[in-house]
């Protein structure tokens, strides 16, 4: 990609120019020439508009029980009740985080850690119902 080779250059440019002048107080990471300019800031802001436009369509033409995490777990809580052999021959545990993650990946595309005002995972929807899934399933088991 041009534009990164661009600023790697000017970045190895700056940094021969500090050594040059002497700055021995400065920190990798902690330079401004470590953050893009307005205009690729501008690009990456579009770009990441565009990402979460596209996303919200994804699931817009799937029925809402298979696209809420909460639905999806009470219809295998329902299974595990009525049929619980045939649960456990299907090895659900296994199943599941494999089921599960491309709709957490659609809830999580926006998530920063980094922002200041961030949502820990433990807040989120999808993290709660599988929670409560995962307590419904201790509470329920023979001991």
């Amino acid at each position: 990609d041009n534009s990164s080779e661009f600023f790697t250059k000017y970045r190895i440019c700056r940094q021969q120019v500090r050594e040059n002048l002497g700055e021995a107080d400065h920190h990798e990471g902690m330079s401004s020439d470590d953050e893009l300019p307005p205009t690729e800031m501008t690009e990456f802001q579009k770009s990441k508009d565009n990402v979460l436009e596209d996303s919200r369509k994804i699931f817009e033409d799937v029925h809402a029980d298979f696209c809420d995490i909460r639905k999806i777990l009470l219809k295998f809580q329902e299974w595990k009740e009525k049929f619980p052999d045939s649960y456990g021959d299907a090895y659900i545990s296994f199943c599941l985080p494999k089921l599960l993650n491309p709709l957490i990946r659609v809830q999580l595309i926006n998530w920063n850690p980094l922002e200041q005002n961030f949502t820990e995972l433990e807040e989120m929807p999808w993290f709660r119902a599988i929670e409560e899934f995962s307590d419904v399933k201790k509470v329920s088991e023979p001991k």
